[in-house]
């Protein structure tokens, strides 16, 4: 299977998959309508080569068809159902244990793994606003990343499989954030991050978060999916990506994705809001502004010839 996006970009370009737009594309609004025209068109994976104000390219559409997402997971979603099949009624092992005798080797080979050596993340560093700041739509109360993978854990928590690995917009610029110092990260207190929150507001530890961007299609797709009881994300990213979850901490503490093309590493601040929005959502409408979380940046890594992952939202 893949071990970089770079590596997916490539084989979907062979397999004619790939859209490569070679001239500049300004991230305001006009990255958003191309995507938005070719996605309705049912077309192909998306390469923005240039991104007006940034260095670094950005991929969107990845996911844009049925038969382009199974074709991404090709070698590992037989394994995956296995797996899901046997949570929901492990005396399934018993009926037919031919069918699932490998299945719990495939779940325990899938464990996150600590890298041991640099890690690719680590490459370089750069600042807020050298990213595409992509903005889809007019109203948009600033650019947004709309397919992170926020990465926090419990306070005094160290192990990663006792992590949540979620997906929330992140804004990264506009309203009352300043400039490559904050970013709002919209998410509501009972969810996942939000348990982690209200956790921290009763401990005196600071809520480190790292956000994902990039890496395997394995590592944003499981970032939104409802795990059955007992599977942690990073398990389920590297059973469906064929490859374990690789991990790395900073000597600021925070765990970064390995095999991530960008990590914004921060701190939450546990009783300050800012507004955050408005956003064309997906259904349809702006969903209005309202205040949220604020996280104060530490640092944003990137790997090694970056590729900025991304997506549209809303019609």
């Amino acid at each position: 299977m893949y071990s970089s996006l770079t590596e997916v970009i490539k084989d979907l370009d062979r397999q004619g998959m790939l859209l490569r737009i070679s001239r500049e594309v300004d991230p305001d609004l006009e990255a958003g309508e191309i995507h938005r025209q070719v996605y309705d068109k049912q077309g192909p994976a998306i390469l923005f080569e240039k991104i007006k104000g940034s260095p670094f390219p950005a991929l969107s559409n990845l996911y844009g068809t049925f038969d382009r997402t199974e074709y991404l997971f090709r070698k590992t979603l037989p394994k995956i159902k296995k797996v899901i099949e046997l949570k929901a009624d492990p005396s399934r092992m018993l009926r037919q244990p031919l069918r699932y005798l490998t299945t719990p080797l495939t779940a325990l080979l899938a464990l996150p793994m600590r890298s041991v050596f640099r890690a690719p993340v680590t490459y370089g560093q750069t600042t807020i606003d050298k990213l595409p700041l992509i903005k889809s739509w007019p109203m948009d109360g600033g650019a947004f990343i709309t397919l992170p993978q926020v990465f926090t854990l419990p306070p005094g928590e160290d192990n990663p499989m006792r992590s949540n690995l979620g997906m929330y917009r992140i804004q990264l610029n506009g309203n009352d954030y300043v400039t490559n110092e904050e970013v709002g990260l919209h998410y509501q207190l009972h969810r996942g991050i939000g348990v982690h929150h209200e956790a921290y507001n009763r401990s005196d530890l600071p809520f480190k978060c790292s956000v994902f961007v990039g890496g395997l299609p394995s590592h944003a797709f499981s970032a939104i999916m409802p795990m059955p009881e007992g599977i942690s994300e990073l398990t389920f990213a590297g059973m469906l990506g064929g490859r374990r979850f690789r991990y790395t901490r900073d000597e600021m503490g925070h765990i970064l994705s390995s095999d991530a093309d960008f990590v914004i590493t921060g701190t939450i601040l546990k009783n300050v809001k800012k507004p955050e929005g408005p956003f064309g959502d997906h259904l349809g409408y702006y969903s209005l502004t309202h205040d949220f979380p604020v996280m104060k940046v530490d640092r944003v890594y990137h790997r090694k010839n970056p590729v900025w992952h991304f997506t549209v939202v809303g019609g």
